[in-house]
């Protein structure tokens, strides 16, 4: 792939018609004048298109009329000659002949005086040795021979699809279907594709163009065009938008329904100093953002049509990134300096009709990591109390090993659970909590459900009702199991806030209610230290384990 330095390049030099331009002509990439189309009114060629300025499209750059105005150059000696193609031909010595020749249906040209030729296949840097020896083979060898593939036969080409000037348009074989593009205002910025591109001859499809294999990697095959070819552009396919520290913040194009995104990175080249991705994705009204390191940016992440996304550097000397996320129309990511508050976060946030800013959420990983220490402590400590815990008798010794068995299982699901890391926001100081770098935010939506579960028979979500308690809630979802532990009703708020619950406790929408289970056994510190790391698990995860 063409470096990102060389695309910059590449689009800089354009805009001026410079050593680039003259390069390309070189190569016969670019067209010459039109040759007016007899009796064919058409618009005038090579007019820039005005209405595309300003267009995010990756591909719209190639389209200013440069390559219309652009005389076509010499055909590439790695052009292979096909039926339709043109030779100019000149006979001396014995025999004289002069006029051009057309490759037939049989791939060959047939010589007055001489007999058939092949050519098709051959290559043009290998035509006039090719002719010259078929030339004295038949009629001897005093006949010379000189041979050349025309490239400046006049052609007339239908220009069609999604272009902004559909026509037809004239030039010579040897111009490249860019200069017929260009002339025809090229591809339309708001409709037409980049990727979808057939160069129909007759009835057949004879070619299939890519111009992002150009823009990207410099690559475009050669071609004569021959007079009536049809150029052919067709609707967009999917899109990705790409914005933030990349070299190319464009609309890129793709023809699967899905893309990596790895592959969409390659196509943006993400500056040397980014660090992070975010993707926005909307779901009919919901937008649903997710956040990546670049590093960690691998296939298995997969890009949908309307994806938006945002490169961002957060490693930048005195600033921290945070991520904004649930019921707000605003930015999902954030670069702020050190010592950020929420309050700077909330003037950025464009909240709607279903945000809740008074329960906001905050998931801090700092936070999660000592969560996670403190449980492992306190599973620690567990395991030591049961290990350690003493028998009189043989019986005694028998259940204390039963015990130490279960416990073990217990405390293996409980090292598998993932602390969220949520700190508890109150109101009145919210917008004073200092920000740390990778702080996700979440704006909790509007709900008027409770959720209730743990040891209760049917745990669901119900429809909060106001003045219901939260014994109410439990009678609804069939009441307690035979396991629950009546006294051990753990509360929720959506801003993070925990308390043991009564039957008695107000209930508000959004709530979670959590009945753990019940601790059975003869040993006063394993009953103490079960219950203990069942808190915590609940509130640190809310999860509820099975005892």
């Amino acid at each position: 792939m063409v470096s990102s330095v060389f695309i910059r390049f590449f689009f800089l030099r354009l805009r001026g018609c410079g050593p680039v331009l003259a390069g390309l002509a070189l190569c016969g990439l670019l067209g010459s004048p039109p040759v007016q189309a007899e009796d064919a009114a058409r618009p005038a060629a090579g007019k820039p298109v005005t209405d595309s300025v300003g267009s995010r499209m990756f591909g719209t750059q190639l389209f200013g009329g440069s390559f219309a105005k652009m005389a076509g150059g010499g055909i590439p000696q790695a052009y292979v000659l096909n039926t339709g193609d043109r030779i100019k031909l000149k006979l001396w010595g014995s025999m004289e002949f002069d006029d051009t020749l057309t490759v037939d249906a049989d791939g060959q040209v047939v010589v007055p005086g001489v007999g058939a030729v092949k050519l098709a296949g051959v290559r043009h840097d290998r035509l006039n040795a090719t002719v010259s020896s078929a030339v004295r083979k038949l009629a001897g060898r005093e006949v010379q021979s000189a041979a050349q593939l025309d490239a400046s036969q006049p052609v007339k080409v239908f220009v069609t699809g999604f272009v902004r000037q559909p026509g037809l348009y004239g030039g010579v074989a040897a111009d490249s279907v860019l200069a017929f593009l260009d002339r025809a205002g090229g591809v339309d910025a708001e409709r037409g594709s980049y990727i979808d591109i057939v160069l129909k001859r007759g009835d057949a499809v004879y070619r299939r163009i890519n111009l992002y294999d150009f823009l990207l990697r410099g690559n475009i095959d050669f071609f004569p065009l021959a007079d009536g070819d049809a150029i052919v552009v067709g609707a967009r396919r999917h899109t990705f938008s790409v914005r933030g520290e990349v070299l190319n913040p464009f609309d890129f194009e793709f023809d699967q329904p899905i893309v990596s995104l790895t592959d969409a990175l390659a196509l943006a080249h993400p500056r040397p100093g980014a660090t992070h991705v975010s993707v926005l994705r909307s779901q009919g009204t919901r937008q649903m953002s997710e956040y990546y390191p670049l590093a960690e940016a691998r296939k298995e992440v997969m890009l949908y049509d309307g994806d938006q996304l945002n490169v961002t550097a957060d490693r930048y000397a005195g600033t921290i990134q945070v991520r904004i996320e649930g019921a707000h129309s605003g930015e999902h990511a954030l670069v702020l300096p050190y010592g950020a508050t929420m309050g700077e976060v909330l003037d950025h946030i464009n909240a709607n009709s279903m945000s809740r800013l008074d329960q906001l959420q905050l998931y801090r990983k700092s936070v999660a990591e000592r969560q996670r220490e403190m449980l492992n402590i306190s599973l620690q400590k567990l395991q030591e109390t049961a290990l350690s815990a003493r028998s009189s008798t043989s019986e005694e010794a028998s259940l204390r090993t039963q015990e130490a068995a279960l416990i073990a299982k217990f405390v293996e699901q409980a090292r598998k659970v993932e602390p969220k890391g949520q700190v508890v926001l109150n109101e009145k100081t919210a917008k004073t909590m200092l920000l740390e770098d990778g702080d996700i935010i979440r704006i909790p939506r509007k709900t008027s459900v409770v959720m209730v579960h743990g040891e209760v028979l049917f745990p669901a979500a119900v429809s909060w009702e106001s003045g219901l308690r939260a014994r109410d809630y439990i009678d609804l979802v069939g009441g307690y199991t035979q396991s629950s532990d009546t006294s051990k009703v753990v509360l929720i708020r959506p801003n993070g806030e925990a308390i043991q619950a009564s039957g008695r406790t107000k209930i508000e929408a959004g709530d979670e209610v959590m009945v753990l289970p019940k601790v059975e056994s003869k040993n006063i510190e394993v009953t103490r230290g079960i219950s203990q790391i069942l808190y915590q698990i609940a509130v640190a995860a809310k999860v509820i384990l099975d005892l």
